[in-house]
């Protein structure tokens, strides 16, 4: 099975290089985590998820690869390209990797140093995605390619006709890869320029797109457990612009919740910053706290960027961005509902960082609270804990 390393999202990238840089001798521990409707794992889906993992065993960055990264992500550093070239996943190693499917219901745990670990969540949440529904389904998209394709031109064709910026983040529960790639390459062809980019930098380089991503939660949730949570939205941010000097200017808010975003993202980081990325409540409210809070910093919001990404759909894009227009910049990340819109029902599982430590010290739980109290992950007092030392009043 031909895989390549670059079959993953740009983010995964652009937060190893920072904890290569930043965190060395960190070391962390994912849990595969379904938020509802387990599926009933079959003997013959735990094959295919088994054969895929081994298949990574031969991953490595090819020279035609890393020429892609070093023109299409300048902020790469060549010690880190070389870093990369040597990386190898290790999926026979079931330290690192562990699966298990007590009571038919799948379990993935991932533990090992920081630096190689955080490669891991995407591929696992594809193979995960692509074994389970394509054997729900016979193997083929419901709706079949040629209406799948169809109806992905016709979503396109609204966004760009509506002028909506939008970029592809359907990697982690994609129907199939080729169904993610055909349907892909199809909104490029009639969106054009209102279709920024892709998240998969696999995608990107083979169909000319834009890779896009910068962090994720788990650079703030480790920052949470290690130096505390009052200081780690500030701190995130501070060792975010160590390593990037103002490049990937997207920061993620919703961690310990926006609230608390706000209070640590002053002038220095808003200025900084391009803008944010909005993942989870009311999108309407978060643009009103943003605005808001750039107009209170005295810098003009229409000069700031707002990159919404919580499952959003063709109308939620459009009601947002009429909302957004004149009054700050927008644009979308569209995961499942326009990459792998098939007709099939899609997982609503995550992988998440659920411990971190430093080489050698004790495990620490890492927590994410989100704008949606049912969004929270982490161990339940720990959650508590952090709600307390942030004076967060969530009902659940």
């Amino acid at each position: 099975m031909n895989v390549s390393i670059l079959d993953n999202d740009l983010y995964k990238f652009s937060m190893q290089q920072a904890v290569c840089s930043m965190f060395p001798r960190a070391e962390a521990r994912y849990e595969l985590i379904w938020r509802r409707n387990i599926p009933t794992i079959t003997g013959k889906m735990l094959a295919g998820i088994g054969s895929r993992l081994n298949a990574l065993e031969d991953t490595y960055l090819r020279k035609e690869e890393k020429k892609f990264l070093k023109t299409a992500c300048p902020f790469l550093t060549p010690v880190y390209l070389d870093f990369l070239e040597g990386y190898r996943f290790d999926p026979k190693n079931e330290v690192e990797v562990n699966i298990d499917n007590e009571n038919k219901g799948l379990k993935i745990t991932v533990i090992g140093p920081w630096y190689r670990t955080i490669l891991w969540e995407v591929p696992l949440l594809a193979m995960v995605s692509e074994i389970i529904c394509m054997e729900q389904n016979d193997y083929e998209p419901p709706w079949g390619m040629e209406k799948t394709i169809s109806h992905a031109r016709e979503k396109a064709e609204v966004l760009k006709n509506n002028k909506i910026k939008f970029a592809d983040f359907g990697t982690r529960r994609r129907f199939s890869t080729e169904v993610h790639m055909k349907v892909t390459k199809a909104i490029s062809e009639v969106a054009q320029d209102n279709f920024v980019g892709t998240s998969n930098l696999l995608l990107a380089k083979n169909l000319q797109l834009r890779p896009i991503g910068t962090q994720a939660h788990e650079w703030f949730m480790y920052h949470g457990a290690t130096f505390g949570y009052r200081q780690a939205t500030e701190l995130a941010l501070k060792h975010w612009s160590n390593v990037y000097h103002g490049d990937l200017g997207i920061a993620l808010t919703d961690t310990y919740t926006s609230d608390v975003f706000f209070d640590s993202f002053g002038t220095f980081y808003a200025k900084l910053f391009d803008g944010i990325r909005h993942d989870s409540g009311d999108a309407i409210v978060f643009t009103e706290k943003a605005i808001e809070h750039y107009k209170l910093l005295s810098i003009d919001p229409t000069t700031k960027t707002i990159v919404f990404s919580d499952g959003l759909n063709v109308d939620d894009c459009i009601a947002i961005n009429r909302y957004c227009l004149g009054k700050i910049r927008c644009s979308f990340g569209i995961g499942t509902n326009l990459t792998n819109d098939c007709g099939a029902n899609p997982l609503d599982v995550v992988m998440k960082m659920v411990a971190c430590r430093d080489s050698g010290k004790d495990w620490l739980p890492t927590v994410k609270l989100s704008d949606i109290p049912g969004k929270n992950t982490g161990d339940e007092e720990e959650v508590k804990l952090c709600k307390k030392q942030l004076n967060i009043n969530q009902l659940s």
